[in-house]
Order: C-alpha cells, then structure tokens, then sequence
C-alpha cells in the first residue's frame, strides 16, 4: 500500500463518521447522541476490521502467505518438469522407501 493510498483511507474514514453524524441528526438524534452513535459506528467498524485481520493472519490466509504458496507450487513442478524419465523414477522409488521406513 503506498502512503497515498493510507491517506485516502483515513479521509474515508473521517468522511463516513462525519457522515454517520449528520444521517443521524437527519434521524431525529440529537447532537450529543449521534456524536456518540456515530463514534459507536466507527469503532466497532474498526473492532470488526482487526479482528478480521487477526484471523486471516493466524490461518495465513493472507495475500502474502497465498502468493508464497503459488510460488512454491509453480517452481516444484517446473523442477519436476525439467526431470527425465530416469531421474523421475529414481525419485519416485526414494519417496517410495521413505514412506516404507
């Protein structure tokens, strides 16, 4: 994420309370409750957001982890594909007696 890009989310932020705040008062709220319903609003967005984040971080389910494992996949089997067929049988018969022992 570039630093713009963080700028741009912390305005939109700003801007969805502001407009929390004036759709409440639009409600029939007065200035102190929709101030506080407003803030209850974005705080539990971001309540909700971390936690999220916490849960795609622990079960690795983030873009860095699912790119890692693409990599990992697509350079195995090139290395696989760059095999001959001895070469390819004598691995298969090593994993085959690993798997024995």
């Amino acid at each position: 994420m570039r630093r713009i890009d963080a700028i741009g989310i912390v305005f939109g932020v700003f801007g969805l309370g502001g407009l929390a705040y004036v759709v409440l008062k639009l409600a029939g709220f007065n200035s102190f409750s929709a101030g506080i319903w407003s803030q209850v609003l974005l705080v539990g967005g971001l309540i909700g957001w971390l936690l999220s984040y916490v849960f795609r971080a622990v079960g690795n389910k983030m873009t860095y982890h699912q790119q890692r494992e693409e990599y990992e996949k697509a350079f195995l089997q090139h290395q696989l594909d760059q095999l001959s067929p001895e070469q390819m049988d004598r691995l298969l018969t090593e994993v085959e007696d690993d798997k024995d022992t």
